[in-house]
């Protein structure tokens, strides 16, 4: 049978209301009564209901998170980061997956709701984010990750993946190649459209340029591989010199697919970037160059806003942060 408070004020032989303040407000008991009824709380076992404690005050200590995809590295270290920032505040994440489905995002957002989380981090699986803005509307902080937020009700940490875009394909361009491919994601994902929107105005700015749209059903490895080696395949006229990917695991496929399957000479016969500049892009048989995003930056940014959005729940939920991407160059451009 689990131990009670009441078990615990018998053995100590002082009050139930004691035994609560020595647990929430210790100061308001003396050290000799503190220091007894922790004896007795380590002696008999004792482990407080917190859940029930937190019910009663409206508020967990806990956050939630909804990422698209765990596997992938990037939203990884998002996650880590969220995490580290929550331990210090004496807060804990709950993690969970959408894989980019609305209906799985909006079931996640009812439990996180009914579990009464402090605040829910989210990378919505649509361009427009009405579940958590429907969230939000409840009174429980909700902070976009990697999108920037449209309503007003919902704070955003992002990045410039217009930008990065336009970074990537601009560094191709300035090695002299002309045929681009921007390979990888649908274009209705709107990180993979503001990348791909980016490239296209860097190709728009060069002289005799193009950039074909190669989409893939996912953002992985796997689609990478079978989608570049399809152009492998490809006579060397009709296919492109270099190849911008929406993400590092598409490239590092894309990798596979080119050198590995196609027995082509990556950057020489094909030049190879990537998104998010994740572990795996410099360890790459072929390094990969890549737009860097400051992964875990972004989830201590994340919780840092909840954790003011929870200090001053009636004051404006505007807070907007929006890091610049960074290219990072190796072999696989640079050769």
């Amino acid at each position: 049978m689990a131990v009670s408070v009441k078990d615990v004020a018998a053995a100590a032989s002082v009050s139930i209301g004691t035994v609560s303040n020595v647990l929430n407000q210790p100061s308001k008991v003396s050290a000799a009564t503190v220091e007894r009824v922790m004896r007795a709380i380590d002696e008999l076992g004792f482990v407080r209901n917190d859940a029930a404690r937190q019910l009663r005050a409206g508020r967990s200590r806990s956050i939630g998170l909804i990422a698209p995809d765990m596997a992938n590295p990037f939203f990884a270290a998002v996650a880590q980061g969220a995490q580290e920032r929550a331990a210090e505040a004496g807060m804990f994440v709950l993690m969970t997956t959408s894989n980019d489905t609305l209906d799985r995002e909006k079931a996640y957002l009812d439990l996180f709701r009914e579990q009464r989380v402090a605040g829910v981090l989210v990378t919505p699986a649509s361009a427009d984010p009405d579940a958590a803005g429907r969230l939000a509307r409840t009174g429980i902080p909700v902070v976009l990750l990697d999108r920037e937020a449209t309503d007003a009700r919902l704070c955003s940490v992002s990045v410039d993946d217009e930008q990065g875009g336009y970074l990537a394909a601009s560094h191709l361009l300035s090695l002299g190649r002309r045929r681009l491919a921007f390979l990888g994601g649908s274009s209705e994902i709107p990180q993979v459209a503001e990348r791909l929107a980016g490239a296209q105005r860097a190709v728009a700015e060069a002289a005799g340029a193009g950039l074909e749209l190669i989409e893939t059903p996912e953002l992985t490895v796997i689609a990478g591989r079978e989608a570049s080696s399809r152009l492998a395949r490809r006579a060397p006229g009709d296919r492109p010199d270099a190849v911008f990917c929406a993400n590092d695991l598409v490239a590092v496929g894309a990798l596979q697919g080119l050198s590995i399957l196609g027995d082509l000479r990556v950057p020489d016969d094909i030049a190879l970037i990537g998104y998010d500049d994740i572990d795996f892009a410099a360890a790459a048989v072929v390094p990969l160059s890549s737009i860097r995003q400051p992964a875990a930056q972004i989830g201590r940014a994340a919780v840092e806003i909840l954790l003011a959005e929870m200090s001053d729940p009636g004051g404006a939920h505007d807070t907007h942060v929006r890091f610049t991407p960074e290219l990072i160059v190796r072999e696989s451009t640079a050769g």
